[in-house]
């Protein structure tokens, strides 16, 4: 961390590399997942009529907020008074202006290019044991292009964090990982889901050992990427491939290991989970501001499980301004 800290005195931007999406949220049981062929706690890219024809046989209204995992995670990172810098593309109609301006709003810089595209949504089934379950449509996101990523996008950052997603895309993802690094930058990865591990682990150990110097998992992703079924044999494996390594492993925490060091982070405990949309993000909002402000790896997990904890106390991945209060907290 020593090292981490003189590296990056003097930078402190977090730049999210993803998709631009519009988050659907609804609530359903058990038997809609069956309906729909929803993988359980996965995500299946989509048309946009499938989640047209799919909202229509919900069972109530649901909620639209923006969304996408890099988003998310810089969002957070702009409401924890950090700086923050969203790179992605998204559609030129009423929902690509309204998410423009929710960021804006939320204190992160949009570095956004605009499609004629509709802008990409995800529909997420919240089930009552608030896991979601995703059906996403990438639209506008999925144009943006190797050529689209320039020095630019990367000026003067700290950390560039990118959503396991784009793994589906080679060439995009080859291109943002070498100008970031070619910026001075460290790498964040989060595998995102355990499938997108699955399709693309040939390639993604390859490009983790090349690249990432901050990995991020839960168990299954973690499970997926290292074949090791127990926690502390799958994040030591993780941390052979990057600097830091991070296992999720929901509501019993999390460890951090980093070398030799493997650092067990206590959940925050309270209310139940209402709706885990955004947990994993928000853990890493929490956890890469640490990292810049220089706090040490415990301070930085602590805070991590703080934002996670507080996300799924909600539905969304928009945290009020109550529990920002008590994350800001720890901070202080």
């Amino acid at each position: 961390m020593h090292a981490f800290r003189q590296r990056y005195k003097n930078k402190k931007l977090i730049v999210g590399v993803g998709s631009a999406l519009i988050d659907i949220l609804a609530h359903e049981n058990e038997d809609f997942l069956s309906k729909t062929g929803a993988v359980k706690g996965g995500m299946t890219y989509v048309n946009k009529e499938f989640i047209d024809k799919t909202i229509l046989i919900s069972s109530q209204p649901p909620i639209l907020v923006p969304g996408g995992s890099a988003c998310n995670t810089v969002v957070g990172v702009g409401k924890l008074g950090g700086q923050a810098r969203f790179v992605g593309k998204c559609g030129s109609g009423a929902m690509g202006e309204f998410f423009v301006n929710d960021l804006k709003r939320q204190n992160v810089e949009p570095l956004l290019l605009h499609s004629d595209s509709p802008t990409g949504r995800v529909l997420a089934i919240i089930t009552p044991d608030a896991q979601r379950s995703m059906f996403t449509f990438l639209g506008a996101s999925a144009e943006i292009r190797p050529q689209d990523i320039t020095k630019a996008c990367f000026a003067n950052a700290a950390i560039v964090h990118i959503e396991g997603y784009l793994l589906f895309n080679p060439e995009l993802i080859l291109k943002v990982l070498k100008t970031a690094k070619s910026s001075g930058a460290r790498i964040s990865l989060d595998l995102a889901s355990f499938n997108v591990v699955k399709e693309s682990h040939g390639r993604l150990q390859q490009i983790v050992q090349s690249f990432v110097d901050i990995l991020i998992a839960n168990e299954d992703e973690a499970r997926a990427y290292t074949g090791e079924k127990d926690e502390i044999r799958a994040v030591q494996a993780m941390a052979a491939d990057a600097e830091i390594a991070v296992l999720k492993v929901g509501e019993r925490g999390s460890f951090i290991a980093s070398r030799d060091q493997i650092i067990p982070i206590q959940p925050k405990t309270g209310g139940p989970a209402i709706d885990s949309t955004g947990a994993g993000d928000l853990w890493a909002a929490g956890f890469l501001y640490g990292l810049v402000k220089g706090y040490a790896l415990e301070k930085c997990g602590e805070l991590g499980s703080a934002c996670g904890y507080e996300v799924c106390q909600v539905v969304g991945a928009n945290i009020p301004d109550e529990g920002w209060k008590r994350i800001r907290k720890l901070v202080k």
